[in-house]
């Protein structure tokens, strides 16, 4: 139903939560689905390339997941700080969309010495923003989740839009809504990858050699395809 007023002689409508809230769903769990699968891909292509890092990961699920059980379930999610620091590590190198949804200025500005007037279309490039050497340091180019340690450097950076170094996700009233939603699922399916399978390059792959170009468009997808071997994980009680 909606809510009708009437104000010298004119007539508006106000649509109610159910009309506005199922296209948002909608809108959320659609775009989520290839956004989510691209971070998976990539995480899982530089875990293959750093095995210290993956096996440090998976120690820690298998930990939190104990020899009784075979799957990760939601409840194990918040044990799992360095699963959240690969995470956050992945999205600063290969945020799911190169370029934010564009914005416009409503008035005129001044920053960094540049004018911008009112009206004009601006985007922020949240790829440089996490690869740049100014924020991030010399390795700003590698994959290292250490560096959101507790206690170092980028401890404290989140991905809630508070700091702009890292904002995958937009930042301000008009940050992704479907943020909460696609970490959890991100993360959920990554641990249930990693407690449940060894996972290993094709006979005569070296991890070098693996192909880590980016391909061009809306979504920031793998130039070629990921192609892995997975042998199911047997807990050391029941070898």
């Amino acid at each position: 139903s909606s809510t009708s007023s009437s104000t010298s002689g004119s007539r508006s409508t106000v649509a109610s939560p159910r009309t506005t809230s199922r296209p948002s769903s909608w809108d959320t769990f659609v775009g989520g689905i290839d956004t989510s699968s691209v971070t998976i891909l990539w995480a899982m292509s530089e875990l293959i390339r750093n095995p210290r890092v993956m096996k440090k990961a998976q120690e820690e699920i298998r930990a939190a997941v104990g020899e009784q059980r075979a799957r990760v379930q939601p409840d194990d999610l918040p044990k799992l700080n360095y699963l959240k620091m690969v995470l956050k590590e992945t999205l600063r190198l290969y945020p799911p969309a190169t370029l934010l949804l564009p914005r416009e200025t409503m008035r005129h500005v001044r920053i960094g010495g540049y004018d911008v007037p009112a009206g004009t279309r601006v985007a922020v490039n949240a790829w440089a923003l996490g690869r740049d050497p100014a924020s991030w340091g010399e390795d700003a180019d590698e994959f290292n989740p250490d560096r959101f340690e507790a206690g170092a450097r980028h401890g404290e950076v989140d991905l809630h839009g508070a700091h702009f170094e890292l904002v995958p996700f937009g930042a301000g009233r008009r940050i992704c809504p479907g943020m909460a939603m696609a970490l959890m699922n991100v993360e959920f399916a990554l641990a249930n990858l990693l407690c449940g399978f060894d996972w290993a390059l094709p006979e005569g792959t070296k991890a070098e050699d693996l192909c880590m170009e980016e391909a061009g468009g809306l979504t920031f997808h793998r130039k070629t395809p990921l192609v892995l071997v997975p042998t199911p994980y047997v807990p050391p009680s029941a070898a």
